[in-house]
């Protein structure tokens, strides 16, 4: 389960020592728009340190690599000696991107006799939200995302629920298509400080299929967990469903409800047990 990925610079130290202590499933290191042009080539060569680092307590660990193709590949190549579980792939507009890079990894992670990272593609202009089931098929895709500020710019648009809930729910519907995990909340997220806000729009995003969101600043980790996992009440109802189930065939009730295989799958996918 990964409900949570907490951005962190992977140019900032500071930030990198105390990036384990989160409590976030996963790390995404930013090579992006997190580092200014004249640190990337330094914050990629810490990625060889930084990488174990805020996986120690077992987080997952992905790298964000840069778009611009002069860098991408050392960004990728990087990241992959590090031993990052997958890479964030921004401003993806077709699945060639992604068969490309995979193609130039497939020698060095032969070499290091590692795993093949997975990619999550940064969906993130008009064109891309119309091609993202496409790439939701591509090899080694583990979920799609949406970047909410870099499409409304695009659009010409306010990064505003109502401007990005229709294009998200698009990706979100692709991904889903394909088998794939879909990471995200509604509305934007560049807006931390409520705290409020952002559980109520991580539980929307819940309820719509999402399977957790990123977020840029530590204080938000523990409200993502929190949505993104079932509470007490949907584990307990969970959990008689299937009891109930593995008694009756056919269609019964609980709680008042009839229930039936659809329901059946519904209850054990809370339980984890598919």
């Amino acid at each position: 389960m990964i409900r949570s990925l907490l951005y962190v610079p992977a140019s900032s130290e500071r930030f990198i020592a105390k990036a384990h202590e989160r409590g976030a499933d996963a790390i995404i290191l930013d090579l992006e728009d997190a580092v200014v042009a004249a640190d990337k080539a330094d914050a990629r060569a810490r990625l060889a340190e930084a990488v174990p680092a805020v996986g120690r307590n077992g987080a997952k660990v992905f790298v964000r690599i840069n778009a611009d193709p002069a860098l991408m590949l050392e960004d990728a190549e990087a990241a992959c000696r590090a031993g990052a579980f997958g890479l964030y792939v921004p401003k993806v507009e077709d699945p060639e991107t992604l068969r490309e890079l995979a193609a130039r990894l497939h020698p060095l992670e032969v070499s290091l006799r590692r795993d093949e990272l997975t990619f999550v593609p940064l969906i993130e202009s008009p064109a891309a939200v119309l091609e993202a089931r496409g790439i939701a098929r591509a090899a080694r895709v583990l979920a799609l995302s949406v970047g909410g500020e870099d499409l409304a710019f695009l659009l010409g648009a306010q990064p505003v629920p109502e401007v990005l809930k229709f294009p998200k729910l698009m990706v979100h519907y692709a991904a889903k298509a394909e088998g794939r995990l879909s990471f995200g909340l509604l509305p934007s997220t560049a807006d931390y400080a409520d705290t409020e806000a952002l559980a109520e729009a991580a539980r929307e995003a819940r309820m719509h299929g999402f399977d957790g969101a990123s977020c840029v600043h530590p204080s938000v980790v523990a409200v993502l967990n929190a949505a993104f996992a079932p509470s007490a009440a949907e584990l307990d109802w969970a959990r008689r469903v299937v009891e109930a189930a593995a008694r009756d065939e056919g269609a019964f009730v609980v709680d008042g409800r009839m229930v039936d295989a659809p329901v059946i799958a519904r209850a054990r996918g809370i339980l984890g047990n598919p």
